[in-house]
């Protein structure tokens, strides 16, 4: 294996990581809005991902990185061709960060209540474009022979993108109302294992339409095998479910979506971007990676860097594993922190 055949599963796996971690970050969002009821239960919800979701965000910046490193073709057509959802994915993210940080800074239910409307429409629009995008980029678009983007926001914007952005909202609504289900304690919990086995049937009926359509476009062996672990990690994670096995339930759903976002990089490999004008001006993992120098120097700095930066957000993960209710949310949180209302409530709910 080539270095930049080894870097294009590098980046893979980044993104994958990314869709694991923040797709029940989404969607915890997401069902701030849907499954909580009253202010306490949407801190509550809000709480559960108080402590990762900063962490959960490294992935992307991560993975931004690693494509401009390591093929910066891909990378410089990407962020030309996708420049107007890119800003769109850039604004949410900061107002998302932000609302985190000052929801807390003041009392007053309508302060609260609009950073945590943000944190929902942030969540929402964010988990659609992803899907978009991602599904825009497989489908082909048209990149010309210098690899150049020849284009407007249209060429985003069709019915195998539009189902894709849809079919990752719901999935990491589904991914969050699994996790929230293992991490609360109370009436919210019942609930999200409700809401989870409704929508667990829209995310299996969506990843078949959407994942096939994918394998007919440019499928191979190895994306089709990936699309049957995703229906079928899905199917598991609605049985666990079911059955108040939240932990399995979420291993299951989150093997969902690591293995939906893996028929996408397979189904894709060896090309990073299709050309819809020419096949042979498509963008390849051959054609747009960085020279053999700079492959091997990242290659080194991943080698010793990766392994600490998954110790260290397993090591987040742990310590903050605990169930949360509404009686562990303090009464006055006018001086608590953006990441939750105090961290050291989530190391003793039980």
């Amino acid at each position: 294996m080539h270095l930049h055949d080894l870097w294009f599963f590098v980046i893979a796996f980044l993104w994958t990581g990314y869709f694991f971690l923040e797709g029940f970050d989404f969607g915890i969002g997401i069902l701030s809005r849907v499954l909580a009821r009253g202010e306490t239960e949407r801190r509550v919800l809000i709480n559960t991902i108080g402590p990762v979701w900063d962490g959960n965000e490294v992935w992307l910046v991560t993975a931004a990185g690693a494509t401009f490193a390591a093929f910066p073709d891909w990378y410089a057509t990407m962020f030309s061709g996708f420049y107007l959802p890119m800003f769109v994915i850039l604004l949410c993210l900061i107002l998302r960060g932000v609302a985190f940080e000052y929801r807390v800074k003041r009392d007053g239910a309508a302060w609260k209540r609009n950073w945590e409307a943000i944190i929902f429409g942030t969540s929402l629009i964010l988990s659609f474009i992803w899907g978009l995008l991602f599904a825009a980029m497989l489908h082909g678009l048209p990149i010309t022979a210098d690899h150049e983007y020849h284009g407007g926001i249209t060429e985003l914007i069709r019915p195998y993108s539009l189902l894709g952005g849809v079919t990752t909202t719901v999935l990491f609504t589904f991914h969050g109302a699994v996790f929230a289900s293992l991490k609360t304690v109370g009436a919210i919990r019942p609930r999200a294992r409700h809401l989870a086995q409704k929508l667990g049937i829209l995310t299996v009926l969506l990843l078949l339409a959407f994942l096939t359509w994918t394998q007919f476009l440019t499928g191979n062996l190895g994306s089709v095998i990936a699309e049957a672990i995703a229906v079928l990690a899905v199917l598991l994670s609605l049985g666990f479910n079911f059955g108040s096995r939240e932990g399995r339930a979420f291993i299951s759903s989150g093997v969902g979506v690591a293995a939906s976002s893996a028929v996408l990089f397979l189904a894709l490999f060896p090309q990073v971007m299709p050309s819809s004008l020419n096949p042979a001006w498509s963008l390849t993992e051959t054609n747009a990676a960085a020279g053999a120098y700079t492959l091997g120097i990242i290659t080194w700095v991943a080698v010793f860097a990766t392994p600490l930066i998954l110790l260290y957000q397993g090591w987040t993960y742990w310590v903050f594993r605990k169930r949360i209710g509404v009686q562990h949310i303090p009464v006055s949180h006018h001086h608590g922190h953006g990441h939750g209302d105090h961290r050291a409530r989530y190391t003793v709910a039980r």
